[in-house]
């Protein structure tokens, strides 16, 4: 019974987690650019910048559906350079160095570059096909 409704609407589950995936990280990257959601901004001539760039840019495609695959492995690379510059230092295990959210999002990302945009996305829209 399950396999029936996850294979009919399997698309469909793929769109909202893509959505949730690009609007979350938008928010992450809009956090360290703008001082958005109580934080204030990073310079942006600096590592963090970058991040924030590649966090505010890419949330924004991989919502939309552009360059998903692309943006997927360049934010995926983000989240391990985050993970063993920023957070490896501060101990081994995940939950202890604040690294956990870094390796959820390194792994949202492989699944998104591995599966693309699937059926929805403005890539498709606009190109009549994924890169």
């Amino acid at each position: 019974m399950f396999y029936k409704i996850i294979s009919k609407y399997e698309d469909y589950f793929y769109l909202i987690f893509r959505i949730f995936i690009g609007f979350l990280f938008f928010q992450h990257g809009a956090q360290k650019l703008f001082g958005w959601f109580g934080k204030d901004p990073v310079a942006l001539m600096s590592l963090m910048g970058l991040a924030g760039i590649i966090e505010f840019f890419g949330g924004i495609a991989i919502f939309l559906g552009l360059f998903t695959r692309f943006i997927a492995l360049i934010s995926a690379i983000e989240m391990l350079v985050a993970y063993f510059y920023i957070h490896i230092p501060m101990g081994f295990i995940p939950i202890e160095n604040k690294g956990e959210l870094a390796l959820l999002y390194f792994a949202a990302f492989l699944v998104l570059f591995t599966k693309g945009n699937k059926k929805f996305g403005l890539e498709r829209l606009i190109f009549k096909r994924e890169f």
